[in-house]
């Protein structure tokens, strides 16, 4: 066994941080160059940024359905600067309704993180706000595999008073594999896995475990209640660790 320390800034980092109007971004805890331009046949030399993993799994996503430029990214990265100015110039032009049902605050944003990107089905006419992703065709082929890739569509149908945001069929979000696809098959939004769910396998008493192929992933939270932190681990298994920008931290292990 190894022994891990968790140190407490941690928690505001990692692929399975929640983001909404109660937990803001924390900006200053990121490591903004692992940001990469997203490669797109339809958009050369693109200034569209993600997050270096999620710009990798997005583009594998999209190879594996086999598309050329039917699928168009719109936003992805975006600073606090440009954030307020977008939420700024909807709220002259769509109103404060409007506004606070599709745009979050600055400081509130998932696209401040890297971590999401909106998408849409490709027209002469996008719509930045909301873009025409649909759950048939070539967007169908998308929402089949997203899931196994790590992403998942934030904003559900339903889930609006969770959420704070209306249903947005555009807005994805890279939280990683397995957790994607627990999310999935349990129809939560992410303040229902972060908040709830996952809190129901604490290190040390119940832990979750996910059968894939040849091996299991065990999966369990750890409540950051001091600065430091220490786990005991399994040798020479592969894992990874997140933040929940909460309280604590996510910890994935493989199992061979």
């Amino acid at each position: 066994m190894i022994m891990i320390t968790l140190d407490k800034r941690d928690v505001y980092n990692g692929y399975q941080i929640l983001i909404n109007r109660d937990y803001p971004v924390r900006e200053h805890y990121f490591d903004f160059s692992k940001l990469i331009s997203i490669e797109h046949p339809n958009i050369p030399n693109s200034d569209i940024l993600l997050e270096l993993k999620t710009a990798t799994l997005l583009e594998q996503l999209l190879n594996s359905i086999c598309i050329s430029n039917e699928i168009i990214p719109v936003s992805g990265y975006r600073d606090r600067a440009e954030q307020a100015r977008i939420y700024r110039n909807s709220l002259l032009e769509n109103g404060k309704t409007f506004t606070d049902q599709y745009v979050a605050l600055p400081g509130r944003s998932e696209h401040q993180t890297g971590l999401a990107i909106d998408l849409a089905e490709n027209a002469n006419d996008i719509d930045f706000i909301r873009p025409y992703f649909p759950y048939t065709g070539i967007c169908g082929d998308f929402r089949k595999k997203a899931a196994s890739f790590g992403f998942i569509e934030r904003y559900g149908k339903k889930k609006e008073s969770i959420t704070g945001i209306s249903h947005e069929p555009w807005h994805f979000r890279y939280v990683g594999y397995p957790h994607a696809q627990i999310i999935e098959e349990n129809q939560l939004c992410l303040e229902e896995y972060i908040l709830t769910f996952i809190k129901e396998y604490s290190y040390g008493e119940k832990h979750l475990y996910i059968k894939d192929k040849m091996k299991t992933i065990e999966i369990f939270y750890v409540r950051a209640d001091r600065e430091k932190t220490m786990i005991e681990l399994p040798e020479h298994n592969v894992y990874q660790l997140s933040g929940n920008n909460v309280d604590g931290f996510i910890v994935s292990l493989w199992r061979w």
